[in-house]
């Protein structure tokens, strides 16, 4: 298996349980407390990782399965990208804003093509899929005419980190994590941006 062995396509909606399971890993711990807090009766019973599903279904949202592409190999998906387009208004989150989630909402980037999730399963890691994902993710904000590409980090995830400055992304901002026991990283999250 070599990062060369992968194919990449649009998402479907038959693919939004993987989406969410990738999602979980790529957002350490963000997702589940984001899908916990969702308070609809038809989420209620649900585990965490359906919920998220369930959220990938909707159309015409940032957080749908049409914004995703997922990475395969021989038809078996090994990891996934969601990235959508930022407008001119974020990075100013109204002052009643869940206080867990705002450091993430002051952390991002107008007028670029935002990474919200880019994972693969373990067993695919360490072979170049990650660098394949991102050149993906490059050519899509070429082709939307989009100049800056960006991306939150946890700063103490340090092969993440490194990989994304080797790629030409540059700290921008940085805001302390708010604890919650569902979030796997304490200290810094970073606004990481590449400019094309």
């Amino acid at each position: 298996m070599s990062a060369n062995d992968v194919t990449f396509r649009p998402a479907t909606r038959d693919d939004v349980r993987v989406i969410a399971e990738l999602f979980q890993i790529s957002s350490e711990g963000v997702a589940d407390y984001v899908w916990s807090q969702m308070d609809d009766p038809e989420y209620k019973d649900l585990p965490l990782v359906e919920r998220g599903a369930k959220r990938y279904l909707r159309e015409g949202v940032d957080f749908s399965y049409q914004n995703c592409d997922m990475a395969e190999i021989d038809g078996t998906t090994v990891g996934m990208l969601h990235a959508y387009l930022m407008g001119d208004d974020v990075g100013n989150p109204p002052d009643d804003m869940d206080p867990i989630l705002r450091p993430y909402a002051e952390l991002e980037e107008p007028k670029s093509l935002y990474i919200s999730g880019l994972a693969l399963y373990d067993e695919y890691r360490g072979a170049g899929i990650g660098t394949r994902l991102l050149d993906f993710a490059y050519k899509r904000a070429r082709a939307e005419g989009m100049k800056k590409i960006s991306l939150i980090c946890f700063e103490d995830n340090k092969g993440a980190y490194r990989l994304y400055e080797r790629e030409g992304f540059q700290t921008r901002k940085r805001r302390p994590v708010e604890y919650h026991e569902l979030i796997h990283h304490e200290g810094h999250a970073a606004l990481m941006v590449r400019e094309e």
